[in-house]
């Protein structure tokens, strides 16, 4: 008999099979866009047989890490640990001090605070504090830090959403002692589901990292995906264009609809409604997914619909 768990979810995007639950329809049918993952997603590559039936070996591991250097410019000083997702990272990163006071601004995506907390931590979103958590840009709202905002001793800079503006990236301070960059692969790549993220960070906290994820913590498949990805420049530089186009495409749709733009990104928007939970029903019932939040009545979030969504969202708005 499996176990029950009487902690209700935390918040996220997704959960198509609830509004399927409420509003009828099949996954196929729906249009998700209460996330901010790139509906164009980078094409998978042709996988060996024993991409699936090996063990990853070191060498997969190091081709993965040449291109992220590469790619996000790392410092000589900082390694780089791959973990089977950003959220994977997350969970353990409060096991490398000693609970105290973490400074986190909200609102802002919630796992982090709920990981500290889980460890004992004191989670504020002011003052003196012992750790600080930035996520950067912010999610949901865009919002967008400078180095002198990581000046705690442990300093966790959540890059997820950032690989949109590489120019605003803090991926110079990982070698600065207590310095902690995430990347995450499945937004701006836009798989997901193939769970793969990064942490930058000097050696000491990356050694530590290491041994609380084990080994092979990333599969052959996303070894192979991830590294022939960050090599292909070419892909982001056109996909950043795009996504900027598409998002300025949807303020258009939306505030000729009545809504306000908040802030986001080239990958999500927020908007300002009258009542964001009579827009979630409302397009639920063209079968079309946002996103709102329990601490606002009037934020609403869009992820970019892919390029047969378009004519579908404008109908229901």
């Amino acid at each position: 008999m499996s176990p029950t768990h009487s902690r209700a979810p935390r918040d996220h995007g997704g959960g198509i099979d609830a509004a399927i639950a409420a509003h009828g329809g099949t996954r196929a049918g729906w249009l998700d866009l209460s996330t901010g993952i790139n509906p164009e997603p980078y094409p998978l590559p042709a996988f060996s047989p024993e991409d699936w039936t090996a063990l990853p070996d070191h060498a997969a591991f190091a081709e993965l890490e040449a291109a992220a250097r590469q790619f996000w410019q790392i410092p000589g000083d900082a390694r780089l640990l791959p973990a089977p997702g950003a959220s994977a990272l997350i969970a353990r990163l409060p096991a490398l001090a000693p609970a105290g006071r973490v400074q986190i601004t909200t609102p802002t995506y919630n796992e982090h605070a709920a990981a500290f907390a889980a460890q004992g931590w004191q989670v504020t979103g002011s003052g003196p504090s012992e750790a600080r958590v930035l996520v950067h840009p912010n999610n949901p709202d865009g919002r967008v830090w400078t180095e002198g905002d990581a000046s705690t001793p442990l300093s966790v800079i959540d890059e997820s959403f950032c690989d949109v503006m590489p120019s605003r990236s803090l991926v110079h301070l990982a070698d600065q002692p207590g310095t902690i960059i995430l990347k995450s692969f499945g937004k701006f790549w836009g798989l997901a589901g193939l769970r793969l993220g990064f942490a930058i960070a000097e050696p000491e906290i990356i050694d530590r990292l290491a041994d609380l994820a084990g080994p092979w913590a990333v599969s052959g498949p996303a070894l192979r995906t991830g590294a022939q990805a960050l090599r292909d420049t070419d892909w982001a530089t056109q996909t950043r264009a795009r996504l900027t186009r598409d998002a300025a495409r949807l303020d258009r749709l939306l505030t000729r609809a009545g809504a306000e733009l908040e802030g986001g990104t080239s990958l999500f928007r927020l908007y300002r409604v009258n009542d964001a939970a009579t827009w979630q029903q409302r397009l639920a019932k063209a079968h079309i997914w946002s996103r709102i939040f329990p601490y606002s009545p009037h934020y609403l979030r869009l992820g970019l619909p892919p390029a047969s969504g378009w004519e579908r969202l404008e109908a229901a708005l």
